[in-house]
Protein backbone atom coordinates (compact mmCIF):
# COMPACT_ATOMS: atom_id res chain seq x y z
CA UNK A 1 0.00 0.00 0.00
CA UNK A 2 1.25 3.46 -0.90
CA UNK A 3 0.58 6.59 1.11
CA UNK A 4 0.98 10.23 0.15
CA UNK A 5 0.59 13.22 2.48
CA UNK A 6 0.79 16.92 1.78
CA UNK A 7 -0.31 20.20 3.33
CA UNK A 8 -0.56 23.80 2.25
CA UNK A 9 -1.82 27.06 3.73
CA UNK A 10 -4.47 29.34 2.30
CA UNK A 11 -5.64 32.84 3.11
CA UNK A 12 -9.15 31.68 3.96
CA UNK A 13 -11.11 30.40 6.93
CA UNK A 14 -11.97 26.70 7.32
CA UNK A 15 -15.62 27.67 6.74
CA UNK A 16 -14.83 29.32 3.38
CA UNK A 17 -12.84 26.32 2.20
CA UNK A 18 -15.42 23.84 3.49
CA UNK A 19 -18.25 25.67 1.74
CA UNK A 20 -16.32 25.57 -1.49
CA UNK A 21 -15.57 21.84 -1.22
CA UNK A 22 -18.77 20.51 0.35
CA UNK A 23 -21.73 22.84 -0.14
CA UNK A 24 -24.59 21.07 -1.84
CA UNK A 25 -25.39 22.59 -5.17
CA UNK A 26 -28.55 22.24 -7.22
CA UNK A 27 -28.47 19.97 -10.23
CA UNK A 28 -27.38 21.75 -13.37
CA UNK A 29 -30.64 22.77 -14.96
CA UNK A 30 -30.24 23.78 -18.58
CA UNK A 31 -33.11 21.68 -19.77
CA UNK A 32 -32.11 18.06 -20.13
CA UNK A 33 -29.83 16.58 -17.46
CA UNK A 34 -26.50 15.23 -18.68
CA UNK A 35 -26.46 11.44 -18.51
CA UNK A 36 -23.18 9.66 -18.06
CA UNK A 37 -22.21 6.03 -18.23
CA UNK A 38 -23.69 5.43 -14.77
CA UNK A 39 -26.84 7.55 -14.86
CA UNK A 40 -27.78 11.21 -14.45
CA UNK A 41 -24.95 13.58 -13.61
CA UNK A 42 -26.09 16.18 -11.10
CA UNK A 43 -23.14 18.42 -11.94
CA UNK A 44 -19.73 18.25 -13.55
CA UNK A 45 -16.47 19.86 -12.43
CA UNK A 46 -13.61 20.17 -14.90
CA UNK A 47 -10.21 21.41 -13.78
CA UNK A 48 -7.30 20.87 -16.13
CA UNK A 49 -6.95 17.15 -16.85
CA UNK A 50 -9.44 16.20 -14.10
CA UNK A 51 -13.18 15.73 -14.59
CA UNK A 52 -15.48 14.96 -11.67
CA UNK A 53 -19.07 13.90 -12.28
CA UNK A 54 -21.20 14.27 -9.15
CA UNK A 55 -23.74 11.43 -9.27
CA UNK A 56 -25.24 11.99 -5.81
CA UNK A 57 -24.73 15.10 -3.65
CA UNK A 58 -24.99 13.34 -0.28
CA UNK A 59 -26.51 15.00 2.78
CA UNK A 60 -26.31 18.69 3.74
CA UNK A 61 -22.66 18.21 4.81
CA UNK A 62 -21.60 16.10 1.82
CA UNK A 63 -21.65 12.75 3.62
CA UNK A 64 -22.74 10.11 1.12
CA UNK A 65 -21.60 12.12 -1.91
CA UNK A 66 -20.82 9.83 -4.85
CA UNK A 67 -18.53 10.96 -7.67
CA UNK A 68 -17.08 9.45 -10.85
CA UNK A 69 -13.64 10.91 -11.54
CA UNK A 70 -11.36 10.92 -14.59
CA UNK A 71 -7.68 11.79 -14.17
CA UNK A 72 -4.26 11.38 -15.74
CA UNK A 73 -2.14 8.25 -15.40
CA UNK A 74 0.99 7.15 -17.26
CA UNK A 75 0.37 6.23 -20.90
CA UNK A 76 2.12 2.87 -20.47
CA UNK A 77 -1.09 1.65 -18.77
CA UNK A 78 -2.61 1.59 -22.28
CA UNK A 79 -5.68 3.69 -21.43
CA UNK A 80 -4.69 6.77 -23.44
CA UNK A 81 -3.36 8.23 -20.18
CA UNK A 82 -6.78 8.37 -18.49
CA UNK A 83 -7.93 6.51 -15.39
CA UNK A 84 -11.22 6.64 -13.55
CA UNK A 85 -12.45 6.08 -10.05
CA UNK A 86 -15.76 5.83 -8.28
CA UNK A 87 -15.64 7.60 -4.93
CA UNK A 88 -17.87 7.72 -1.86
CA UNK A 89 -17.46 10.48 0.77
CA UNK A 90 -17.96 9.36 4.38
CA UNK A 91 -16.97 10.28 7.95
CA UNK A 92 -17.74 13.97 7.52
CA UNK A 93 -17.11 16.45 10.36
CA UNK A 94 -18.31 19.83 9.02
CA UNK A 95 -15.61 22.51 8.75
CA UNK A 96 -12.98 19.99 9.92
CA UNK A 97 -12.58 16.80 7.86
CA UNK A 98 -13.99 14.30 5.42
CA UNK A 99 -12.91 10.85 4.25
CA UNK A 100 -13.51 9.13 0.94
CA UNK A 101 -13.17 5.57 -0.32
CA UNK A 102 -12.63 4.76 -3.99
CA UNK A 103 -12.32 1.94 -6.46
CA UNK A 104 -10.23 2.78 -9.52
CA UNK A 105 -9.01 1.43 -12.81
CA UNK A 106 -7.04 0.61 -15.03
CA UNK A 107 -4.98 -0.93 -12.20
CA UNK A 108 -7.97 -2.21 -10.28
CA UNK A 109 -7.28 -0.55 -6.97
CA UNK A 110 -8.66 0.74 -3.73
CA UNK A 111 -7.91 4.20 -2.41
CA UNK A 112 -8.90 6.02 0.71
CA UNK A 113 -8.26 9.65 1.37
CA UNK A 114 -8.92 12.34 3.89
CA UNK A 115 -8.68 16.09 4.01
CA UNK A 116 -8.52 18.01 7.24
CA UNK A 117 -8.80 21.77 7.76
CA UNK A 118 -6.63 23.25 10.52
CA UNK A 119 -7.46 26.84 11.53
CA UNK A 120 -4.36 28.97 12.09
CA UNK A 121 -4.17 31.89 14.54
CA UNK A 122 -3.81 34.48 11.75
CA UNK A 123 -7.16 33.59 10.13
CA UNK A 124 -5.54 31.37 7.52
CA UNK A 125 -6.12 27.62 7.18
CA UNK A 126 -3.72 24.74 6.73
CA UNK A 127 -5.24 22.08 4.47
CA UNK A 128 -3.95 18.55 5.06
CA UNK A 129 -4.46 15.68 2.61
CA UNK A 130 -3.59 12.03 2.89
CA UNK A 131 -4.29 9.27 0.37
CA UNK A 132 -3.60 5.56 0.57
CA UNK A 133 -3.53 3.49 -2.62
CA UNK A 134 -3.56 -0.30 -2.96
CA UNK A 135 -3.53 -2.30 -6.22
CA UNK A 136 -5.48 -5.57 -5.92
CA UNK A 137 -3.42 -7.80 -8.23
CA UNK A 138 -0.17 -8.77 -6.43
CA UNK A 139 1.90 -8.85 -9.64
CA UNK A 140 0.66 -5.43 -10.79
CA UNK A 141 1.10 -4.18 -7.22
CA UNK A 142 4.77 -5.22 -7.27
CA UNK A 143 5.43 -3.89 -10.76
CA UNK A 144 3.38 -0.69 -10.95
CA UNK A 145 1.69 0.42 -7.71
CA UNK A 146 4.46 2.73 -6.45
CA UNK A 147 5.16 4.32 -9.86
CA UNK A 148 1.50 4.93 -10.72
CA UNK A 149 0.66 6.32 -7.28
CA UNK A 150 3.66 8.67 -7.42
CA UNK A 151 2.46 9.93 -10.84
CA UNK A 152 -1.12 10.50 -9.61
CA UNK A 153 -0.02 12.14 -6.35
CA UNK A 154 2.37 14.53 -8.10
CA UNK A 155 -0.55 15.99 -10.05
CA UNK A 156 -2.93 15.97 -7.07
CA UNK A 157 -0.69 18.22 -4.96
CA UNK A 158 -0.84 20.94 -7.59
CA UNK A 159 -4.38 20.41 -8.87
CA UNK A 160 -6.13 20.33 -5.50
CA UNK A 161 -4.46 23.53 -4.34
CA UNK A 162 -5.12 25.28 -7.67
CA UNK A 163 -8.76 24.16 -7.65
CA UNK A 164 -9.38 25.53 -4.16
CA UNK A 165 -7.53 28.79 -4.88
CA UNK A 166 -9.45 29.33 -8.13
CA UNK A 167 -12.75 28.58 -6.40
CA UNK A 168 -12.01 31.02 -3.58
CA UNK A 169 -11.04 33.72 -6.08
CA UNK A 170 -14.21 33.22 -8.14
CA UNK A 171 -16.39 33.20 -5.04
CA UNK A 172 -14.82 36.41 -3.74
CA UNK A 173 -15.12 38.14 -7.12
CA UNK A 174 -18.81 37.18 -7.25
CA UNK A 175 -19.27 38.64 -3.78
CA UNK A 176 -20.69 35.37 -2.44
Amino acid sequence: MQEHRYSFELDASPEEIWDLMHRRRPAEADGTPDVGEFGPIRRKIEHGPVTIEILHEGDENGAGLVRHCFFRVPKYLLTNGIAQSWEHVTAVVPYESATYYAIGKPLWSRAEGEHRLEPLPDGRTRVHFVERYHVFNPVMRFLLERRVHRFISKDNDKLVRQGIEMGLKAKRQAGA
